[in-house]
């Protein structure tokens, strides 16, 4: 093989188009019970959603099942239960970025707040995520966020603190990216339309445009996975296949080249058509039950 066939071969990751579902689950399996770096955890079950109180109980029962697999999980919140995930984590020995979820609704930031500076001054948190996609949300102006961000930083000053946004943002706006201690970057091809052949270059694409913006500073992939069902979106097609040779490249890049990757998602939730229609609910690496999917 030439020089040239290489560089475009690690770039692309393995090639994986002739190998069955079957070699790709046994690759899969290979990956994940070797340990992946980090997995985006939520605790909903069944019928539950963003607003249902999550229960103590429910989360040891998840975490158990994913603790195996990886040394990190990340959070997206710290109120209606969200706040005891992390204590529960580091009792099973993960490492957690845990996150304060921050929206247009003012008196629940302030409760986010309060909980997540609960939740590191009790030692259960070793990142520090001020925010979620707020931005992108138009939930929040740039000033009010930095507000949050530089108020949590006074407030703990010995954390490692970021915003968790999708990478183009942290190109956009320099006055956040400098805010941060820790950049904590969502990269989808799969939300970009990409095909899932050139999926691999497309996100080092999108974590080096980031590295240029963060000048030496910590990145954290917050966010990046493919889902197994639903509709297309463009070039990006939703199946089992596809979800495994993403997971497959993505992780092998993270090993090899020792990038900070959280997996979306441990479990699937079907609460999530609602915002991003069917395909919303099949990004889990674990059924709704807790059923390994593959």
């Amino acid at each position: 093989m030439s020089f040239r066939s290489d560089k475009l071969l690690s770039l692309l990751g393995e090639d994986l188009s002739g190998k069955s579902t079957d070699d790709l689950k046994a690759l899969f399996r290979k990956y994940l019970e070797n340990g992946i770096h980090g997995l985006c955890f939520s605790s909903y079950l069944k019928g539950q959603a963003p607003g249902s109180i999550i229960s103590e109980g429910q989360i040891r029962s998840r975490i158990e099942i994913i603790k195996p697999y990886t040394g990190w999980i990340r959070t997206f919140s710290c109120t209606d239960g969200g706040e005891l995930i992390p204590a529960v984590a580091r009792k099973n020995g993960l490492k957690v970025m845990a996150g304060a979820w921050l929206g247009d609704d003012r008196e629940k930031n302030e409760l986010e707040i309060e909980n997540l500076v609960r939740v590191v001054r009790a030692g259960n948190a070793d990142l520090v995520a001020v925010g979620n996609e707020v931005l992108y949300r138009d939930e929040l102006t740039e000033q009010e966020l930095l507000e949050y961000i530089i108020r949590v930083k006074r407030l703990l000053p010995d954390a490692q603190v970021g915003y968790v946004d999708a990478y183009y943002e942290f190109i956009n706006r320099p006055a956040i990216t400098d805010a941060c201690d820790v950049i904590f970057t969502n990269c989808y091809p799969f939300w970009e339309g990409c095909h899932i052949d050139y999926s691999l270059i497309y996100i080092k694409n999108m974590y080096y445009s980031v590295m240029k913006a963060a000048k030496g500073r910590r990145i954290v992939i917050s966010e990046t996975g493919w889902p197994d069902r639903g509709t297309a979106f463009e070039a990006s097609e939703p199946s089992v296949e596809n979800a495994l040779r993403y997971f497959i490249n993505v992780q092998q890049w993270s090993f090899e080249d020792k990038i900070e990757l959280m997996y979306f998602s441990s479990f699937d939730e079907s609460w999530k058509i609602g915002s991003e229609g069917d395909v919303g609910a099949y990004w889990g690496l674990w059924n709704e039950e807790g059923e390994l999917k593959y």
